[in-house]
């Protein structure tokens, strides 16, 4: 989300957001030099907390909710999306105190616009309700541009945050990035959505994960765990996204259940009760089996509920496909590698020295690459 900062010696109002690069920030708004400190905060904070409530309905959409049924959750986001439109309103005319009281919206995002609107009152300019109301705009217009799978200027600040869906634009760009580059580009972490690259990412894997496990012998589910055995390796989430799809879900499905589930965690919630307890059965079980320790111990164990980074799922979930990617060749290369070398002398591996193992391993990937681009077009349907 957008942050918003004072600058006290030049009464500025500097609106900043990250990018996969780093920050950037720009004027808002020129500031009343009478102001006092604590009014001009509070339109700062009121201005984040807005931000924050305008990038959640990107966040979390109504799609992934599944049902839009009256009062269902996937209904609330719908009608929290569709409050856009009252957000200026909203800011030039808040709901201010009478008689006591004082009216409060249930939409997150609609309060905290009367919250800008009711700082803004305080401050009592009207220059200043006029750039604070085109700011909101801008931000709005960020978000609305990053539903659309545009992700230039201030939408840029998708690529840092994690959504419970994908969209098919930012798909396709994930996925001809990693055609150009299997093993994963730096351009996937500063130019698309991370969510919609992991689904990208797992296919690609999955496309990966046969090539390594044909020339291996082995199920594609396993050559992750055992390239873990060449180099240590996050193997747990690539696995279960093979697993998934070995089993038929999509890319897709296996990325967004993933990352909603780490959502869910990170904003306290328990999202599958039944599957916690048959993952403290497993572990009790096995706990009990080789070392005798009982249920009462199990409260002294720490037990994650996402295999998941909760602050940062769908970027945490890319970096773990694509460093499976690279699993998945090493243990290509562990059997096939030499045989596609064309290096002479291909027996006296040992006495290789750094360029000429450089060498090999560029051409060993390149062939590999290829392979899993072969593998990925032929499979490309369960992308769609």
């Amino acid at each position: 989300m957008t942050r918003y900062c004072v600058v006290f010696d030049r009464h500025e109002l500097i609106a900043a957001w990250g990018t996969g690069e780093g920050d950037l920030a720009a004027s808002a708004a020129v500031l009343p030099s009478g102001a006092g400190t604590i009014g001009l905060l509070s339109l700062a904070r009121a201005l984040t907390q807005f931000s924050g409530a305008a990038w959640r309905t990107y966040t979390h959409p109504a799609s992934a909710a599944g049902s839009l049924e009256a009062n269902s959750e996937g209904w609330r986001r719908e009608q929290e999306r569709k409050h856009f439109s009252e957000v200026a309103d909203a800011i030039t005319r808040p709901n201010l105190p009478s008689g006591g009281s004082m009216a409060v919206s249930y939409s997150s995002l609609l309060e905290s616009a009367h919250r800008v609107g009711r700082a803004l009152h305080r401050l009592d300019d009207p220059q200043l309700v006029k750039a604070v109301a085109a700011e909101a705009a801008a931000e709005l217009a960020a978000v609305e541009s990053a539903e659309l799978g545009d992700l230039s200027g201030r939408a840029q600040q998708a690529v840092l945050l994690s959504r419970e869906d994908a969209s098919p634009v930012q798909v396709a760009a994930s996925n001809h990035l990693l055609q150009g580059d299997p093993f994963g580009p730096a351009e996937l972490f500063v130019g698309v959505d991370p969510t919609a690259a992991a689904v990208a990412a797992a296919h690609w894997l999955a496309a990966a994960a046969d090539v390594a496990a044909e020339a291996a012998g082995l199920n594609p589910t396993e050559v992750v765990l055992e390239a873990d055995n060449i180099e240590a390796l996050p193997h747990e989430t690539p696995t279960l996204v093979l697993d998934l799809i070995g089993q038929g879900a999509s890319p897709h499905q296996a990325v967004t259940g993933l990352v909603r589930h780490a959502m869910h965690v990170a904003d306290g919630l328990l999202p599958d009760a039944a599957a916690l307890r048959e993952q403290l059965d497993d572990l009790e079980g096995t706990l009990a089996q080789y070392s005798g320790t009982t249920e009462a111990d199990l409260t002294r164990m720490p037990l994650r509920l996402t295999p998941l980074d909760p602050q940062r799922p769908a970027r945490d979930l890319l970096e773990d496909l694509l460093t499976g990617i690279h699993g998945c060749w090493l243990l290509y290369d562990e059997y096939e590698g030499l045989e596609h070398d064309g290096e002479s002398g291909t027996d006296d591996v040992e006495e290789w020295d750094d360029e000429q193992t450089e060498q090999h391993q560029n051409r060993s990937r390149e062939h590999f690459a290829r392979l899993v681009r072969d593998t990925a077009a032929r499979d490309r349907d369960r992308l769609i």
